[in-house]
């Protein structure tokens, strides 16, 4: 079907336009004939009816006339014949304003029909006056009944005056009624297609438009395909819809730069694995060797001061490279993790417990803030307190000339993790600079001369393969904050894992 073919725009717009040229034809149709309507009202009133009321005065002064004139003939009363010539120019002043508005050929006709029988009227009414004046009554008598007869040929002529703007008001009337019959034929005729396409427009509104916005607006339950109920208003909830959907936007790009980075990183993880096998084969075992001779030798030769010197730095220059081999083979061959459920609480003490010495030697004093227990997780406690020692041992090293360390522990909850715990490290040295923070969790990358730049890297990972992730928050000159958030599993989640 071709109204199928045709795109929801075009649908709206044409069933629009529809509407609108419907409302504008019956709108200039209206305007006309109220202009119409009122032109003919205003020609019969300015026109005919002030002919009718004309023809109305005509035919009263006319029939004063004769009872004037048979008042003074029973009478003889010359008051009457006084009134008489008042009434002779009432009659006269009629006629004149009735031919003013005289603008069709049979009304002048009529007009001047009317004007010429009242000369001859008024000529033998005087003379009949005249006569009952010197008493000649006989005379008077006979000739009074010829006025008579041109008094009814008078007042016939202001009768057809009167039906003739009679006619023409009825004519209106009929026009008028016409026009008003044609716009009540031509409103039913059109009413049910404004009506359809008003129904048409709904329609399409509501199926086409409406509705895929409530859809949209609601969308399906995380849990089922079940919707949710339909909101009052489409348009607001479409607006948090919106909202919703701009955030899981910025949450999966945040997610996405993390990968890249991720991936990134595990590419140099993979050369750095073929170049830490390499250097763990070819130098580690000479390092055991030379390790064992100098013990040997230490045990067996008496040497002086100088000679005890020189042999207590070649042998912490060993166990330096030692070391660094060590964490080389630690980076490139991780451990698998030995996952229990242990609350990060436990891993904080045995941390401390293990630096307990280290600390004290640097001047360095722990405070921990606790208000319970963290929930248990799903973790490896030695490698976590891995990642613990590498982080206060970064602090140590990092105030120089002692300082402090708080540990805060809090539950909370954190998307997409949902229920997490959260380990926060802050010490009051100097900090990190922000230039380099983005780059110290990178491998190699170390601030210290004598640094293998694999700590962090490797305290990330660790986190990281728990399910959650290592943070820093630092300001330079106002110390270091190092954020550990683990996801809280629930027994379903202890069960899968």
């Amino acid at each position: 079907m071709l109204w199928k073919k045709v795109s929801l725009r075009w649908r709206v717009l044409v069933i629009v336009l529809a509407l609108v040229v419907a409302a504008l034809a019956g709108g200039l149709f209206t305007l006309q004939y109220v202009n119409k309507t009122g032109a003919i009202l205003t020609s019969m009133m300015d026109r005919d009816v002030t002919a009718l009321q004309v023809a109305q005065e005509l035919e009263a002064a006319l029939v004063m006339h004769k009872g004037l004139v048979t008042y003074y003939v029973q009478d003889g009363d010359s008051r009457w014949l006084e009134e008489l010539e008042r009434y002779r120019g009432e009659f006269q002043r009629w006629l004149e304003r009735a031919r003013q508005s005289a603008h069709l050929e049979g009304e002048r006709e009529v007009l001047e029909r009317i004007a010429s029988e009242y000369l001859f009227y008024v000529h033998a009414r005087d003379q009949v006056l005249r006569l009952y004046g010197i008493g000649e009554r006989e005379a008077a008598v006979q000739i009074h009944k010829e006025v008579r007869e041109q008094f009814l040929v008078i007042r016939g002529l202001c009768e057809e005056y009167k039906r003739l703007h009679e006619q023409r008001i009825a004519d209106s009337r009929r026009e008028i009624q016409a026009r008003a019959q044609f716009m009540s034929d031509l409103a039913m005729t059109t009413l049910p297609g404004v009506v359809l396409l008003g129904i048409l427009l709904g329609y399409v509104l509501v199926n086409q438009v409406l509705e895929p916005i409530r859809r949209l607006a609601v969308g399906e339950d995380r849990s089922g395909d079940s919707p949710r109920s339909f909101p009052k208003d489409e348009v607001k909830a479409l607006r948090r819809r919106f909202d919703s959907l701009m955030e899981d936007v910025d949450q999966t790009k945040t997610q996405l730069e993390k990968s890249k980075e991720h991936l990134a990183q595990s590419e140099k993880w993979a050369q750095v694995g073929k170049l830490a096998a390499g250097v763990a084969h070819s130098i580690r075992n000479p390092l055991t060797s030379l390790k064992m001779r100098l013990f040997s030798m230490e045990r067996s030769l008496d040497l002086s001061d100088s000679q005890r010197e020189d042999f207590d730095v070649i042998s912490d220059e060993i166990r330096h490279i030692d070391n660094i081999v060590r964490n080389f083979l630690d980076f490139s061959r991780a451990p698998k993790p030995k996952m229990q459920r242990v609350s990060p609480s436990d891993v904080v003490d045995m941390a401390l417990q293990l630096l307990r010495h280290r600390l004290e030697t640097y001047n360095v004093r722990v405070e921990v803030a606790r208000r319970k227990r963290l929930p248990e997780v799903w973790a490896d406690p030695d490698q976590l307190k891995e990642v613990l020692v590498n982080i206060l041992d970064n602090a140590c090293e990092a105030m120089t000339g002692g300082g402090s360390v708080e540990i805060s522990e809090e539950e909370g909850s954190e998307p997409p993790l949902g229920r997490v715990a959260v380990i926060r490290v802050s010490d009051d040295g100097p900090g990190v600079p922000e230039s380099i923070q983005e780059k110290i969790f990178q491998p190699f990358f170390s601030t210290k001369e004598e640094g293998t730049g694999l700590g962090l890297s490797i305290a990330t990972r660790i986190v990281e393969e728990h399910g959650g992730w290592l943070e820093l928050w630092s300001q330079e000159g106002k110390g270091a904050t190092f954020i550990i958030t683990l996801p809280v599993k629930g027994e379903e989640g202890w069960a899968r894992s």
